[in-house]
This record gives C-alpha cells, structure tokens and sequence, in this order.
C-alpha cells in the first residue's frame, strides 16, 4: 500500500510572497501544503536575495543560519545551494514536514557557522578518476554513474576496460550511508567487487548503450540517435540535503540536425529521482529513455500526469525504473522495441522550452525494502510528479 512507504521527494521550486518583515527579530516564514498529501523530505529553496534583503539575516564569516519550527523549537537540517552553478550560492534548502492541507511556521536567524566534518555527505558526488573517468553521485536511497573521454577512448582504441555511453548507471544500494567510495575502493584496491552483494547491495545494472536511467536522445525518423560519452564535468556541490553538478557533451548528430547538450543533475536526500535540467541546443524535443533490458518488465504511463515506469523482474528481485516531467512538458512515450543489443528503451517525449528540458529520473529496488511491487513504485512517481505540479508555498511573513 502506498501508505506503507515512506515517501521521499525532490527539489521543488517556491514562490515567495513578502508579507513585511523587520530587522528586530527572526525572519518568519510559513510552509504551506495545498494538497491532500503529506509532504516530508521534499526539498524547499528560500531565495537568498530575500533573506539578504534584512540586515540582519547578511551572511558574514563566521555565520550561518538556523531555521527553527515556530513552537517546538526544532531545528531544521538546512545547506546553501548554488542552483546555476556560478560559484555563488542562490538558496537555502530546508526540508520541513508538513501535513496535508496545512502550513507550518519558521525561524530564520543566523548562528555561529559550525566547522565543515570530514565524513562524507548523505548527498555525494565526484568524479573517479581512478575508475577510468567515472562521474558518481549517491544519497541515502540511490546511487547512479555515468562515462568520460578517456573511457570512450579506450574503446575507440581497442584497449580493454572501456565504456562507451551515455548511458546512466544505476548502483543499487540497499543502506543509507555513503556507498561510493567505498565500493571503488573494494573494486580496485581489494580481491572483491562491487559486481557482488556483501550486505550493500551490488553494480549489476547493464547500461551498454542503452540510455540506462535517464540519459536522452532525439528521434530520427523510427529510430533513435544519441550522444557519446560526457567530455567535460563540474562538481557544484555536496551536502546534507542536495549534490548537484554538471556535465557535458560534444555536439552530436541527429540526422540532419547538431544537438549541443549540457546536464545539470542534482539528488536530495530522500529521493530515488535525480532531477535533470538539460540545456538542448538543435531540437524542440527530447527523448528520455528507460532501459528495457531483456524486455520482460511492465510498461505504466499516465502521460496527462507526467510519468512513465518500468517494473522487471531482475537477478531474483524486482526493480522499477522511472521518468517525471513536469508543467505539462510531457508530450508522450514510446516503447521502442529493436533486435539490436542493448537499444530497445522505454521513451518518455518531453518538450524543450527556451532551449531547456527538464526531467525526473530514477529507480527502486525491491531488494532494497523501500518498494515492494509495482503498484507501489507507480504510486510514487504519480505522487512524485503531484508534488513537483504543485510545490510547496513559502510565505514570508
């Protein structure tokens, strides 16, 4: 039952109204809820400018800021997040739990910054130069990776150990610490693999050329062209609430069409879907593809709602892959079936919009315990994209 799952969110974007506030005290501000569901872990970002706008929320060194809930007293797990990924940072994210059809009030003051820890973030993210060139991100749900040059080139040269795609890697974790570093270091240092489950879960998901999880494509006809693998990398952020980076591509071939892609992709904590905003330059639409693997899994779509899903049975357990698009963008999807290895996907057609498409990708598996059929990994991603459709609203009072 969906009721039995506990629901984790992405990043929503809120709108701020500003009500009137003074210098003279906390900053108050009220979280409200318009749907019929209740919402935790899903992510809000508070503009920056606006709290900067009050003297005395101005972040100086040595400060940070505090976000208390109004009444408890309990302090919010909060991190300043760079959205565009210029270096400076745009938002505060808080993660507030609030109940359906309701609103929550807050504190925001500053407080004595606390020194960084060495352990690694829920939400993580690098690039593996030791692996060939592997990028990784992970939270405390999901891992995922995906290809650079030097692995491409290595297969253009015949040299073994090569990977060429751009393709998303899915790692199935099943703890919600970080796994990243430590399965490189048990693939490459030690006599095991993260091919094999020790208790953490495994990297058994085939990509090849598939699109994996998530990576795109633009239809050519009655077939599918895409790119080759990322050429270049920025690591924007880790933290407790959101990693996000960017990736990009050399400019590709669509028939008679040149695509130039560039991905940024951020995962928050206790959400099994990345988000993707991808500049597209060279097409109106894209195609966000799901794996099919040995095509003996169960298609959902609600293409109105903005999902598609992919239920299969995989290495003796069951695994759910799955797209959400939001504000209407998704035009429809495409079960492309083809002999050819690795290239049959399940497409979801999403619009571009002012040279930008925007998506929600991931996966769930049942090994993990967080999903335990494909009803409920359906019911997730259509409450995903409910949420994603109407976000959470911040007044500021």
């Amino acid at each position: 039952m969906i009721n039995q799952i506990h629901l984790k969110y992405c990043a929503v974007v809120v709108t701020l109204f500003l009500i009137g506030c003074t210098g003279e005290k906390p900053l108050e501000i009220e979280v409200v809820n318009h749907l019929n569901i209740d919402r935790s872990l899903e992510t809000v970002e508070i503009d920056l400018a606006l709290l900067q706008s009050d003297e005395s929320l101005k972040l100086v060194t040595g400060k940070s800021y505090k976000v208390s809930e109004v009444g408890s007293g309990t302090e919010l797990v909060s991190q300043l997040s760079d959205i565009d990924g210029d270096g400076a940072v745009d938002v505060l994210l808080i993660q507030p739990e609030i109940a359906a059809n309701s609103s929550k009030t807050f504190n925001i003051s500053l407080k004595e910054a606390v020194a960084g820890s060495e352990d690694i973030p829920t939400c993580y993210s690098r690039f593996v130069p030791e692996r060939t060139d592997d990028y990784a991100w992970e939270n405390d749900r999901v891992a995922f990776r995906t290809y650079g040059p030097v692995a491409q080139k290595m297969i253009e040269d015949s040299i073994p150990g090569g990977t060429l795609s751009s393709g998303m890697d899915a790692w199935l974790k099943r703890v919600d610490y970080p796994i990243i570093n430590k399965w490189y270091k048990k693939e490459l240092e030690t006599e095991g693999t993260y091919h094999e489950d020790d208790g953490e879960g495994l990297d058994n998901f085939h990509v090849g050329t598939s699109r994996g999880v998530g990576g795109i494509a633009v239809k050519v006809d009655t077939t599918y062209q895409f790119s080759r693998n990322f050429t270049d990398y920025k690591t924007i952020e880790t933290g407790p609430l959101r990693t996000s980076f960017w990736i990009t591509y050399a400019p590709w071939r669509a028939g008679d069409k040149t695509i130039a892609e560039k991905k940024f992709i951020s995962l928050d904590r206790g959400s099994n879907l990345s988000k993707y905003r991808v500049e597209v330059n060279g097409s109106e639409t894209i195609s966000v593809g799901l794996t099919l693997h040995e095509k003996d899994g169960e298609i959902a779509a609600e293409v109105e709602q903005g999902w598609v899903s992919y239920w299969e049975p995989y290495f003796g357990s069951e695994l759910g892959t799955g797209v959400v698009v939001p504000s209407n963008a998704m035009l429809g999807y495409d079960k492309y079936m083809t002999n050819a290895k690795d290239l049959s996907n399940l497409y979801a057609q999403v619009k571009v919009i002012n040279g930008e498409a925007v998506y929600y990708t991931g996966f769930g598996w049942k090994k993990s315990k967080q999903f335990n059929s494909k009803e409920e990994w359906n019911a997730y991603l259509k409450e995903f994209a409910q949420k994603v459709n109407a976000p959470l609203e911040v007044k500021v009072k």
